[in-house]
């Protein structure tokens, strides 16, 4: 395929991409918040597409969720069943291709360290591992206090957010005394999350259109 003809192909589609709802790669982690990601899935599905990508430690935090309908959700099993031989579709990239968006709310501090690290040890980290960061990628942090405060987090808060990423700051807990050390830096709530990301990316289309790219 000549130049041209690739350019070609990228506009046409980001004009299908501009016409039609965003998908939405919402992922979750194994965090005392992974109890709101269900209502984080039912807000995003308002307005969007949405696939759920939940890792193995996330249904150790979770009996059973209610999500969306026609919202597929993935973990690691689907990887494994997915492929079976040589020329059959990785899971991990077809999802990497559907998605406009990724969003991993909440976000532990094991991933956290795993995708700073650029290890890929599960379908979560194998997509992240793969993401075209010229596409939106928000991630929503949440852990107790000492974790979120050490010098390890804030440099692979940094990692990410050269790559591209934009980080969504957990909540400080709203107490006082010994008890506010041991309490969680709680994921950003879910409405919040939903209206960040909606906004910034309708700021994206905005500038691909500037640039004539739809």
């Amino acid at each position: 395929m000549d130049a041209s003809a690739s350019s070609s192909s990228g506009k046409e589609k980001a004009v299908v991409s501009f016409l039609r709802k965003p998908r939405i790669l919402l992922a979750a982690c194994g965090s005392i918040s992974a109890v709101k990601f269900g209502d984080l899935c039912s807000l995003f599905a308002e307005w969007a597409e949405v696939n759920a990508v939940v890792t193995k430690s996330y249904l150790r935090f979770i009996d059973g969720q209610t999500f969306p309908k026609n919202t597929q959700v993935f973990s690691d099993k689907h990887e494994m069943f997915h492929w079976g031989k040589l020329g059959d579709s990785v899971l991990h990239i077809e999802l990497n291709k559907w998605a406009d968006i990724m969003v991993i709310a909440p976000l532990s501090a094991n991933t956290l360290a795993k995708i700073a690290g650029g290890l890929c040890d599960n379908l979560l980290t194998c997509i992240v591992r793969a993401w075209d960061y010229r596409k939106p990628f928000f991630v929503a942090p949440s852990m107790n206090s000492f974790m979120w405060d050490n010098t390890f987090t804030e440099q692979h808060c940094i990692t990410l957010e050269d790559l591209g990423a934009i980080l969504i700051r957990p909540q400080k807990p709203n107490i006082d005394g010994e008890e506010a050390e041991y309490e969680h830096s709680l994921m950003e709530e879910p409405s919040n999350i939903c209206s960040n990301v909606r906004v910034s990316y309708k700021q994206y289309l905005e500038k691909r259109v500037c640039r004539g790219e739809v």
